[in-house]
């Protein structure tokens, strides 16, 4: 028993004392395999849960390492059936196994035939599977690989898979290290990947995921499918792969609502790729197209279901899977581990920071005080009316146009929910405003003047949560979001995570509606930033308000 930071409980929470001078270590060693649940000052609440753990063990993690760091770090002695607990659900990952036979084709594999023969009597596994070869191992019908893992996972048995994939096309890919060369992580995730086959990589905001995209595709030297969150992204893919890889401008084709091209390298949209017409998916049936090698989903917590379902049919495709944040505000982080892949490689983000490679940043939340009027508004408000008009108020108003005042000199960006507010804040500073109807040249040329710096300030709608490369970007003021979306919050604040010229700190400000649903969805929507290491100060709106009078 030592004074450590961590109090470990039979119920699977783990409390860290964020006091505690280890409490950053612990938090960094924890971070693999425990998720964060509640944030306050002074203790932080992570839960162990089965996914987590398989997604530890994935990575390379094993149970031993998992207990160790518990023994390590725990203040009190920790409960003896938790830690049997941990060793059993991390080592139900990969008792079942996919594998291909030279006869048979597919077949289910375990060298333990009781775990066998439970999940065959499961009512949704029991028609995937076909004749038992031997006590061992069973048939796969064909078609099925995605689907059984999807549904071995439900019963707490997740599959590892060793059934191999098809090479696909050849299409020559290579690195070109001109000028550049690629980060020690960046090499080490794309080689993760590889080695796996499948899976997820997890970098901060800013980190490159880009370039590890690029180095997996020159691992497979094969046609690929990429597929984005939107238009702007495609064309940030396309001009980092002109830049980065041997690849030229008549071999990427970008596959969206404007343009319909396919070529060795298609970078597709996920608004495209699940829009219906009387009914029916028209484009899903560019998975199909071509005998692609490797398909990479950018932004994988966003990734529609139509495309989850699809997914399940492809399995033999190799895919990687790209982003910041795994957590999804639908709970289907299971459906990622499953179809995409376990998460292969992680980095914490205050470790990169601390390497350089992204911006150290202040996250500040200011809170405000509603007027007396704008109270009884909303008290007497419909209860799914209330979190509009707490995020929309004059008040909420005049404090992000004082922030934008006080940092006239620096690059600011105004990021909120609501279309009317934004237009407010945009005619009242007197500065462009991007939003979903913005037209897509139009977008390009005003953060193209914004990275030029001849545009100081702008706002932006949802529209740029995502892969936007804003470099020189070192102030943003949220002013409202969607609820309490942890992700949303992540990539807001990755906005302004890439390293400055100057090497200057970033600042990150949330306008929070005191004692109001807006109050405690912002907890929320904290608690991945929190679990990364970044702590949120409180300040009152009269201090900014008082610093810029008019």
């Amino acid at each position: 028993m030592t004074d450590g930071p961590l109090i470990v409980q039979s119920d699977k929470t783990l409390l860290l004392d964020i006091d505690h001078p280890l409490s950053d270590e612990c938090r960094r060693a924890i971070a693999s395999f425990a998720e964060l649940e509640k944030s306050p000052e002074h203790i932080h609440t992570y839960r162990l849960t089965p996914l987590g753990l398989w997604n530890a063990r994935a990575a390379g993690h094993d149970a031993e390492q998992v207990v160790d760091i518990l023994l390590k770090y725990s203040r009190f002695a920790v409960p003896h059936a938790l830690l049997v607990d941990v060793a059993e659900t991390m080592s139900r990952y990969g008792r079942l196994r996919l594998e291909a036979h030279p006869v048979h084709g597919l077949v289910l594999v375990s060298h333990d035939p009781a775990v066998l023969k439970e999940v065959t009597r499961g009512k949704k596994v029991a028609p995937m599977l076909g004749l038992q070869l031997d006590a061992e191992t069973i048939v796969v019908h064909p078609g099925q690989r995605g689907f059984l893992k999807q549904a071995l996972l439900k019963l707490g048995w997740p599959a590892e898979d060793f059934a191999g994939y098809v090479d696909g096309e050849h299409h020559e890919i290579d690195l070109v290290q001109d000028g550049w060369s690629i980060r020690k992580y960046q090499e080490l995730a794309a080689e993760g990947f590889w080695h796996g086959g499948s899976g997820v990589v997890v970098l901060p905001c800013g980190a490159g995921k880009t370039i590890v995209g690029a180095a997996a595709m020159a691992h497979a030297k094969a046609t690929t499918l990429i597929l984005v969150t939107n238009t702007i992204a495609a064309r940030q893919w396309r001009d980092e792969l002109l830049k980065r890889t041997t690849l030229h401008e008549d071999e990427i084709g970008e596959y969206s609502g404007s343009k319909k091209e396919i070529r060795p390298v298609t970078i597709a949209t996920y608004q495209v790729m699940t829009t219906r017409k009387q009914g029916v998916y028209a484009h899903l049936d560019l998975f199909d197209a071509i005998d692609w090698g490797l398909i990479i989903y950018d932004e994988v917590h966003l990734l529609p279901a139509p495309i989850f379902r699809f997914t399940a049919d492809i399995q033999s495709r190799r895919r990687l899977g790209l982003t910041a944040t795994l957590v999804r505000e639908d709970g289907m982080e299971g459906e990622v581990f499953s179809l995409i892949g376990p998460k292969r490689y992680d980095v914490p983000w205050k470790e990169i920071e601390a390497q350089g490679y992204i911006a150290p940043a202040d996250c500040i939340e200011v809170r405000v005080n509603l007027t007396d009027d704008e109270r009884l508004n909303y008290a007497t408000a419909e209860p799914e009316d209330r979190y509009r008009f707490c995020s929309t108020t004059a008040t909420k108003r005049k404090v992000a146009i004082a922030l934008a005042k006080q940092h006239s000199e620096e690059q600011v960006l105004i990021i909120g929910q609501y279309i009317d507010q934004l237009d407010a804040l945009s005619a009242e500073l007197g500065v462009p405003l991007i939003k979903g109807d913005t037209p897509i040249k139009e977008r390009e040329r005003l953060f193209n003047l914004y990275r030029a710096g001849e545009i100081k300030c702008l706002v932006v709608s949802k529209v740029a949560n995502f892969s936007i490369d804003l470099p020189d970007a070192t102030i943003a003021i949220q002013v409202s979001g969607t609820f309490g979306s942890r992700q949303e919050e992540a990539q807001r604040l990755g906005r302004i995570l890439r390293p400055k010229s100057d090497g200057r700190t970033a600042r990150f400000y949330s306008i929070v509606a005191r004692d109001t649903v807006d109050q405690d969805f912002a907890q929320n929507r904290q608690r991945f930033l929190a679990e990364q290491g970044y702590a949120y100060g409180i300040i009152d709106a009269d201090e900014v308000l008082s610093a810029n009078p008019d």
